[in-house]
Order: structure tokens, then sequence, then C-alpha cells
């Protein structure tokens, strides 16, 4: 973007081409967008990253933006996704990075960090807590029952069906009202009203029109069919990785939600994340911080509250090794 000094380029990871967004000299920290976002929702973290001391490096995951968006369904897998990470990571020179994710970027980072810890100094994860994998229940089958056939997440299961819906209200509408949904309850899209808003959406303060135009100009190219692509895996993703079931996160991890967030009040959740169930499947756990009045898109509404938490968390692993057993605590503010 104009004014932010932030480096663009492409590089070949995994077989496809990503598009990175960078800036700053330092240790590495990866920074793991969601849907339906872009490298762009980090702007304000990459910059005070970089001011901080830190080499911030924000990819356009695949599927997305100006990354590559092959086209069967079948290549949106967590191998996929998570061994286009780890390409990156090599492709920049180092062994092991820093990792931040949001949203399908943090169930992303949660991979990662099962997958290969090695490559991972520090989580920081935003929004979407670790899920253990429950061997008796497929996560769709899990979500239909929970919040019946218009939830979102169901809806984008049939190939073209949501693409179709929105093309027909206009990504720039879309945008407003993923952006702007700022409530705990389920987002849920009827059949008979599509995702066209009930009045006009108003703009929250940390978003402005620069920021739904920019959105908008990227997805008008790239279409939704890609970051769609990750949900009609949650199955698939739920077989690959039954080797998993029982492993534990072992790396040290910082989870920052907002109490507003839809994914915050998914029905066992807030019980998982403060009852000790979560301190057990990620024994590193350092923190828990539930920031109030807060939704969703969390790194954009309080970015610089975002931004010190990061910078907080990382500076702590930036001069010696991760310490070898479980340690500190859950605290909330």
């Amino acid at each position: 973007m104009e004014g932010m000094g932030i480096n663009h380029r492409t590089v070949d990871v995994n077989g496809i081409k990503m598009h990175v967004a960078e800036k700053g000299q330092g240790p590495v920290v990866l920074l793991v967008h969601g849907f339906p976002s872009l490298w762009y929702s980090w702007r304000h973290q990459i910059l005070a990253l970089a001011a901080a001391g830190y080499r911030a490096v924000a990819p356009d995951l695949r599927g997305y933006g100006d990354t590559d968006a092959p086209k069967s369904a079948q290549t949106y897998t967590c191998f996929h996704i998570v061994g286009d990470l780890v390409a990156l990571i090599d492709t920049l020179g180092q062994d092991k990075v820093f990792v931040v994710g949001h949203d399908w970027g943090a169930i992303i980072c949660w991979y990662l960090c099962l997958f290969r810890p090695d490559k991972v100094k520090a989580l920081v994860n935003l929004s979407v807590t670790f899920t253990p994998r429950k061997p008796t229940m497929k996560p769709l089958d899990a979500l239909k029952a929970i919040y019946g056939d218009e939830y979102y997440i169901i809806r984008f299961q049939e190939p073209g069906e949501m693409e179709n819906e929105f093309a027909q209200v206009g990504c720039e509408t879309v945008f407003r009202n993923f952006l702007c949904y700022h409530t705990p309850a389920p987002l849920k899209i009827p059949k008979d009203k599509g995702f066209a808003p009930e009045g006009p959406v108003t703009l929250p303060s940390w978003l402005s029109e620069e920021d739904i135009q920019y959105y908008t100009c990227k997805y008008e190219k790239s279409g939704f069919t890609g970051g769609i692509n990750y949900y009609r895996n949650l199955n698939v993703n739920w077989e690959l990785t039954a080797p998993w079931t029982g492993a534990q996160v072992r790396v040290p991890v910082k989870f920052i939600v907002g109490d507003q967030d839809l994914s915050y009040h998914i029905p066992g959740v807030n019980e998982y994340v403060h009852s000790g169930l979560m301190k057990k499947d990620v024994p590193f756990l350092h923190e828990v911080v539930v920031l109030k009045g807060v939704g969703h898109f969390i790194m954009e509404e309080r970015a610089d509250e975002i931004s010190r938490h990061i910078i907080d968390f990382l500076k702590k692993f930036r001069k010696f090794a991760v310490p070898s057993g479980p340690v500190g605590s859950c605290s909330l503010l």
C-alpha cells in the first residue's frame, strides 16, 4: 500500500506462486489470514512489528488475492496449506519462525504446530481456539446438528452455490456484511434471502471505505471459491488427521479472542478455553486474553492493542530457548 513502505513479491512454494507482503528486518513473524481476508488484514500489525524490530511476512494464502488458486477443491486440504507455509518458511531462509494466525489462518497454524512444531518458535492465535479431533463425529455433521442447514459453513458446501449468491449481491456488499458482522450469534444465510443486507450497512470506525474497496477489488478478480474450498475440506481434514488424534500442540502459545466473536460462542468453546481442558491439549499455553466488546475481525478492530499483545509475547522468545515444560497461566482481561 502506498505510504506504508510494505514490499510485495511473488515466490514459488509447493507448486504454486504465492504473493507475499513484507516489511522490516529481524526475526521473522509469519502472519496467516483467514476468510474472507487477505494479507491486507494484517496491515497494522506489519507496520507495528517492523517498527519493533521484526520482519513481518504476510502471504495471501492459496486461493486468495494474488496467490494462485488451483481449481480442484481437493487441493485445499490442511496438508496442502501447511505445505505451502513450510515451503514459504524455507524460501525465507528460516529454520523457525514466529507465527500469528486468525480465523482459518488460526486453524492452519494449529495444524502447522501439530505437523511441524520444529518450524515454530511461538504462536499467537486469534479468534479460533484449538479443536481436538473427535474420532466419533465428523465436523460438518456436528455443525449441522447444532446450527441447521442455514449455517454459513453448511451453506458453503455445495460447489458453486454460495459463489453464485455472492455474485448476485456483489463483492462490495459481501464484504460490508462480513466485516461488519459484530455479534456472537451464529452466522446464517437463509436460502430465500441470500446474503443481501436488510438495510444500509454503516462501517465501524476501524474500517474505511478504502479498506472495503481494496478487498472488493481483489475478490472481484480472484472470486470466493478458493477461500470457500477450505470449508469444503473440513471432513476431509478430519479424515486426514486421524494419526494426530490426541496429539498435543507443543509450542508456546498465546490465544486472544473478542467476547463478541461468534467463534467464542460455539457450544463448548468457552468452557474448553477456561476450564483447563485447552491447557491439556496445548501444554505450553501461556495466556488467554478475552477482549471485551470486540468481534471477530479482532486485529483490525483493535489493531494497536493486538499488535502490543503480539510483540509483548514474542519478545519473550527472541533470545532464549523454548521452555522444556508447561509454563504460565490463563488470565482474563
